[in-house]
C-alpha cells in the first residue's frame, strides 16, 4: 500500500491531507467541548445544528465551486481554501455566543465544499493505474481515520495541559500547512473552462451520472445508512460520556478514537479483500452492520444497559463499517465517469452523500435533546435499515449498464449510445466502465 508514497506529487498531496485532517480532528473535539461550554447539557442540539449548517455548504457550495472552479488553477483554489479555513479556525476561539459558532462553521465548510472535491479528482489524475489507485484511496481513508483517532488522542494529552481553546490553534497550524505542501508540487492541468450555460450543463451532468447508474444509485443509500450512524456518534459521543455515563472531557476523545480505530482497521484490510470480492459484497453488508449497530444502541441507552467498555466496542463496529463504505468509494465514481467529467461526478458525489446530514445531524441532534438519547437514536436506526434493505434493489447484482464493449475504444457506437442515454449528448469524450 506505502508503494504509492514513491510518486512525489501524491506523497506532497498526501501529507498535505494528513496535516489538514489532524488539524480537523483537533478542532471536532475542541468544536464538542465548545458547544458543552456554550450549551451545556443541550450541546447535542447545538452540534446538531451547526452541523447540518455545514451540511447545506457541503450541498450547494460543492456543485458551485466545481462551476466556478475551471477559471482558477487547482493549485491556487485549493491553496485559497486552507488559507480560509486557517483563518477561521483562529477566529473560532474568541466566540461567545451560539450564533458565531453556525456563522464561522458556515464559512469554514464552504472552504471544504470548494477544496475538497477539487483534491478528490486530482488523485485518479496523478495515479492512472487503478491498482495503485486503489491503494492512495485505502491511504486517503486512513488518513480521514486519523480525524477520529490520532487526533481525539492528541487532544486528549493536550487537554491535560492547557484548556480546549488551544486546540484550535492546532488545527489553523495544520491547515497552513496543508497550503504548503499543496504549493509544492505541480497538479495536472484542467481542460479549458467552459462558457456560461455550459459550465453549469457540466456540473449537472456530475448530477445525472450518479442518478442514473446503478452502482452509484446503491452507494448513496449506503451514505444514508452512513450518514446516520455518523450523525449519532460524531453530535452525541459527548452527551453519552459526559451526562449518560458522568466521564471526563478528556474520555470524549477517547470515545471518538474507538470510533477511528474501526474505521482504520478498514481501511488496512479492504486493499486485499477487494481483490476477492466485489465492491458491493462488501459495501452492502457493511450498512447492514450500521443499522444493527444502531439497534443495539437504542436497546442499551432504553434498558440503562450502556458502559464504557460496552460503548468503546460499539464505536469500534460502527467505524469498522462505516471504513467498508467510504473506502471503495472513490473506485466505483472513477468506473463511472469519463476523466473529462470526473471533477463533475466528485464534486455531485461530495453534495449527494453529505446531503444525507442535513436530515441525519437534526435528528441526532435536536431529537436526543428533546426526547432523549434513546429515541434519537431508534429513529437513526429505522433510517439506517431502510438503507441497507433497499440498497440491494437499486444496485442489483447484475447492473442495468452500457455493453461491455463499450469500454473498449474502438466499439465507438456502443460508447455513443451509452454518453447519450446517460449525458444527453453524442459525443464521445472517453471510455467508461459503468
Amino acid at each position: 500500500m506505502l508503494a504509492v508514497l514513491r510518486h512525489r506529487v501524491y506523497r506532497h498531496l498526501f501529507a498535505a491531507q494528513v496535516i489538514a485532517l489532524v488539524g480537523t480532528g483537533l478542532a471536532t473535539v475542541a468544536l464538542s467541548l465548545l458547544a458543552y461550554n456554550l450549551a451545556g447539557a443541550r450541546a447535542g442540539a447545538v452540534l446538531g445544528t451547526a452541523l447540518a449548517i455545514k451540511m447545506l455548504a457541503y450541498l450547494f457550495v460543492g456543485p458551485l465551486a466545481t462551476a466556478l472552479a475551471g477559471r482558477w488553477p487547482r493549485r491556487t483554489l485549493m491553496v485559497a481554501m486552507d488559507v480560509a479555513r486557517a483563518a477561521v479556525a483562529l477566529a473560532l476561539p474568541f466566540v461567545t455566543e451560539v450564533w458565531q459558532v453556525y456563522v464561522l462553521v458556515l464559512v469554514l465548510q464552504a472552504a471544504s465544499a470548494a477544496f475538497t472535491p477539487t483534491f478528490q479528482a486530482t488523485i485518479p489524475e496523478v495515479l492512472p493505474r487503478e491498482a495503485d489507485y486503489t491503494k492512495a484511496l485505502s491511504l486517503s481513508r486512513l488518513a480521514y481515520d486519523l480525524e477520529s483517532l490520532l487526533s481525539p488522542a492528541l487532544a486528549a494529552g493536550l487537554l491535560a495541559l492547557v484548556g480546549y481553546q488551544w486546540l484550535f490553534t492546532g488545527t489553523t497550524v495544520g491547515f497552513l500547512a496543508s497550503a504548503v505542501l499543496v504549493v509544492s508540487v505541480a497538479l495536472p492541468g484542467l481542460a479549458p473552462p467552459a462558457r456560461g450555460s455550459e459550465r453549469w450543463a457540466t456540473t449537472a451532468r456530475g448530477f445525472r451520472l450518479y442518478l442514473v447508474t446503478p452502482r452509484l444509485r446503491g452507494l448513496l443509500l449506503m451514505h444514508l445508512a452512513v450518514a446516520a450512524s455518523t450523525a449519532m456518534v460524531i453530535v452525541n459521543t459527548v452527551v453519552l460520556v459526559q451526562d449518560v455515563l458522568g466521564r471526563s472531557g478528556g474520555d470524549v476523545a477517547i470515545a471518538l478514537g474507538a470510533y477511528g480505530i474501526g474505521s482504520m482497521a478498514a481501511a488496512l484490510l479492504l486493499p486485499r479483500l477487494l481483490k476477492r470480492r466485489t465492491d458491493r459484497q462488501v459495501m452492502l453488508p457493511a450498512g447492514c452492520i450500521l443499522a444493527a449497530g444502531l439497534i443495539a444502541l437504542t436497546a442499551a441507552l432504553s434498558g440503562d444497559l450502556l458502559g464504557w467498555a460496552g460503548l468503546l466496542a460499539l464505536w469500534v463496529v460502527l467505524g469498522a463499517a462505516t471504513g467498508a463504505i467510504l473506502t471503495p468509494t472513490g473506485r466505483l465514481v472513477t468506473r463511472s465517469a469519463t476523466t473529462a467529467d470526473r471533477p463533475a461526478a466528485f464534486a455531485a458525489q461530495f453534495s449527494l452523500s453529505h446531503g444525507w446530514f442535513l436530515a441525519t445531524y437534526p435528528v441526532a441532534g435536536w431529537l436526543a435533546a428533546e426526547a432523549g438519547t434513546a429515541t434519537a437514536a431508534a429513529v437513526l436506526a429505522v433510517i439506517a435499515a431502510a438503507a441497507a434493505l433497499t440498497g440491494p434493489i437499486a444496485w442489483p447484482r447484475r447492473e442495468t449498464a452500457a455493453p461491455a464493449a463499450a469500454a473498449s475504444a474502438a466499439d465507438g457506437e456502443a460508447q455513443t449510445r451509452y454518453f447519450k442515454r446517460v449525458y444527453g449528448y453524442d459525443r464521445v469524450q472517453g471510455t467508461v466502465d459503468p
